[in-house]
């Protein structure tokens, strides 16, 4: 049987996930291949009608204030 020297992983990164054993930590491959770019969903149709509002928004709250 062989043994580890050390009972605690350093490439865990923090004290409780040093303390778990590998085989509850092989989720890490998957975190570290996750894209960390957040994808909403959003085109150019959907960033045209923000702009829009946002201009109208601003457009009557500035008239309503002069």
């Amino acid at each position: 049987m062989r043994r580890a020297l050390v009972l605690t992983d350093e490439s865990a990164r923090h004290p409780f996930r040093a303390m778990l054993p590998m085989s509850s930590r092989v989720l890490d491959e998957v975190e570290n291949k996750r894209s960390w770019r957040l994808n909403f969903g959003l085109d150019a149709t959907d960033l045209k009608q923000l702009a829009c509002s946002y201009s109208a928004g601003f457009l009557a709250t500035t008239l309503f204030f002069a």
